[in-house]
């Protein structure tokens, strides 16, 4: 017989109620359950059914640790290397990929670029667009590929039905709240819906060994919409960010079972699609010839890639009663923390100015090194002195003013000697094990803030 039954389930972690509630008992979310209805068909024979008389011979026995043989993760390298970086070397087979953005900001551009350019037989499925829609994009892009099929469907019984059939050697899925299981009754982007479609792509993914790349939107707090079980589902989350105002998009990494977390990739949207960028330091700094206060460079880690990125900071008398704090590309808080060790070890009247920083290039940066650049900027604003172009510093910054040691110092050092700068102040603590004479960049130590005052700006 069939039975309906309505539940509310949690979009946070899943959990289900037989009735609403405001707070979910499990994850402590407030307003995240919702309504579903759920078909179940069951007979009395499936009732008695128990784990006493269920066969399970022919499917996987348990194996001693010691016997299981770990062999290589075979990965599909793609021609895009921003996309190899952030995975760990390409995508490994029969794994479970979600990326996630904004609307509107290239991520099925950039899977339908992946899609185009891999020398392999790949399956674009679309549910938002049609076969016309897509052609014209890849007509935009100007890459076309004879071996990428395209399949516009959203029921997930025929799309792996076709997918069995055609034996690709990856698939795309665009987007997972249009996919809909013929075996729940709810509408498409429900929590029941996604999170079944979701298993039912990744039973497929395993037992066929085909890697399958989802799409999947975001709610407006940038989270990824649906249950949070999704998340924990998949193998890899990306995360496709950027401003709409800026040309650069930011591909990272959020969780990676075959890799790190901490990789970056950083694109640049034109006309005909996505470019690479393979050299970002270039990008993020200032083409001013003219030294301007207020502007400091810092040599930054994403992951493995060193980059030196631009702060803009600009401090002024605040005519309005409360000091203003704004900080875009870094964390506010911290930049508090900054201004209150400025204030209270050198004595500088932050306290009654306007502050704001900008990173440049609309990228975000949370690595604590910057803390020593931005605290230059600072400075070289309230004072109105420029820092010389070819300064640039690494290195944290303490509650007591201390300036203390960061991790891959010698990569930073490279990376500012690559692109030609003649000085970088570091903590006197990062030298244990370096060699200046590596390096054609003079290289400065300092233990405060007050030795950075005084080697800078006087």
């Amino acid at each position: 017989m069939t039975k309906v039954k309505k539940i509310f389930i949690c979009s946070n972690c899943g959990a289900n109620s037989p009735k609403w509630i405001g707070k979910c008992t499990s994850c402590g979310e407030w307003n995240s359950y919702h309504e579903e209805v759920i078909v179940k068909n069951t007979t009395q024979e499936e009732k008695r059914k128990t784990w006493k008389n269920t066969a399970y011979g022919n499917g996987p026995q348990p194996i001693a640790l010691p016997e299981i043989k770990a062999g290589n993760t075979q990965r599909l390298v793609t021609p895009d290397q921003e996309l190899n970086r952030v995975l760990g070397g390409g995508i490994v087979g029969g794994s479970l990929i979600l990326i996630g953005g904004q609307p509107g900001i290239g991520k099925s551009t950039l899977m339908l670029q992946v899609a185009l350019t891999v020398p392999a037989k790949i399956l674009y499925v679309s549910g938002e667009e049609s076969e016309e829609q897509i052609k014209m994009r890849s007509d935009r892009i100007g890459k076309p590929n004879s071996s990428c099929f395209v399949l516009t469907e959203t029921n997930t019984s025929k799309i792996l039905a076709h997918a069995q059939s055609l034996r690709p050697d990856l698939i795309v899925i665009d987007s997972i709240q249009t996919l809909s299981s013929p075996h729940i009754d709810s509408t498409p982007g429900s929590i029941s819906q996604v999170r079944d479609c979701a298993g039912e792509l990744q039973r497929f993914a395993k037992e066929t060994g085909i890697p399958v790349i989802i799409i999947g939107h975001i709610t407006k707090d940038g989270a990824i919409a649906g249950p949070k079980l999704l998340e924990h589902i998949v193998d890899a989350v990306l995360q496709f960010e950027g401003d709409r105002n800026y040309t650069y998009r930011i591909l990272r990494t959020i969780k990676n079972r075959f890799g790190s977390t901490d990789e970056m990739g950083i694109y640049e949207m034109q006309s005909n699609g996505l470019r690479e960028v393979s050299n970002p330091s270039e990008l993020l700094l200032s083409q001013n010839e003219e030294n301007l206060s207020g502007s400091a460079v810092s040599a930054t880690m994403e992951g493995m890639r060193p980059m030196l990125i631009e702060s803009q900071a600009l401090v002024t008398t605040a005519v309005y009663g409360t000091p203003q704090r704004t900080a875009t590309g870094f964390d506010l808080r911290r930049l508090s923390m900054l201004l209150a060790v400025l204030e209270k070890r050198m004595g500088f009247p932050f306290g009654q100015n306007d502050v704001f920083l900008n990173i440049a290039g609309g990228i975000k940066v949370d690595d604590p090194a910057i803390d020593l650049g931005i605290v230059a900027a600072l400075i070289s604003s309230l004072e109105d002195i420029s820092i010389p172009s070819d300064v640039c510093f690494a290195g944290e910054v303490g509650l007591s003013g201390e300036i203390r040691a960061v991790n891959r110092i010698d990569q930073r050092i490279q990376e500012a000697d690559r692109l030609g700068f003649k000085q970088i102040f570091i903590s006197k603590y990062n030298t244990k094990g370096l060699d200046p004479k590596r390096y054609n960049i003079d290289i400065f130590t300092v233990g405060k803030v007050e030795e950075l005052y005084r080697a800078v700006f006087e």
